[in-house]
């Protein structure tokens, strides 16, 4: 399938505007707030989100990121949604663009704030049995490009967000993704009802996060790679377990 190159046209705002008060209405929902935009950068960065089965939590965040910033935070997605009829062109309305380095790169030097989420749908999918768990051991594209760009990373945890649906652990959930690339999942505890729990809803953000120098030398570039990744991942397990601690009375 062809890749989804960026292209140089802004969001929908008319259609952001028709879609604005449904956000509003989720946010009010959920009780949405968001932590730690004081020390957001007023340049091009890149946010990197846990990734829940729920995923809308990333827009409330991004309505967030908005409404402090006056600023589209442009998402870069699965290249799934665009084999979907009419899902790849809503998301385009957006603002989103497929998760590729040309689009990203496109993106960052144009001072824009793109959203990510490294766990993918593998995190999204994963049971009840493992959340507020980050899976991105092994992803480290995002990292890396943050230091081919040199912007920072602003990491966003959102810890409650797993608990919006109970997900039982099933191997025909690994399989059906690992062969066709499609979610599929079993929830329990809500019969057919696909509606969301009302638990309360914060992300909570790091600081800016500086990568270190790029270098043309591949050996000092990987290791810098492996220092910065592992940094990335131990502050966003920090933040996913101490705030889910923290604040875990405002989910029940």
């Amino acid at each position: 399938m062809a890749s989804h190159k960026f292209k140089d046209i802004p969001p929908n705002t008319d259609f952001l505007l028709k879609l604005a008060p449904v956000i509003a209405g989720i946010r009010i929902y959920h009780q949405h707030s968001t932590v730690g935009l004081e020390n957001f950068p007023k340049s091009g960065c890149i946010v990197a989100a846990n990734h829940s089965l729920a995923s809308y939590d990333i827009a409330l965040l991004m309505a967030s990121i908005y409404e402090h910033t006056n600023r589209i935070p442009r998402g870069l997605i699965d290249r799934l949604f665009f084999k979907v009829p009419g899902v790849g062109q809503i998301m385009e309305a957006l603002g989103n663009r497929e998760g590729t380095k040309e689009n990203a790169i496109k993106m960052l030097s144009e001072g824009e704030i793109i959203v990510v989420a490294p766990g993918g749908m593998r995190e999204a999918l994963r049971p009840s049995s493992q959340k507020y768990k980050i899976m991105w051991d092994h992803r480290k594209g995002f990292a890396k490009l943050a230091i081919e760009t040199g912007v920072p990373i602003v990491l966003a945890a959102c810890p409650a967000a797993d608990d919006l649906y109970d997900i039982a652990p099933s191997h025909v959930t690994a399989w059906a993704y690992k062969t066709f690339k499609i979610p599929v999942f079993f929830a329990k505890g809500f019969g057919l009802s696909p509606i969301p729990k009302p638990v309360k809803l914060t992300h909570f953000l790091s600081e800016p996060m500086m990568p270190p120098a790029n270098s043309d030398d591949p050996e000092v570039f990987n290791k810098r790679l492996e220092e910065f990744h592992h940094k990335i991942v131990d502050r966003m397990a920090s933040l996913m377990t101490e705030t889910d601690k923290k604040h875990a009375g405002a989910r029940k």
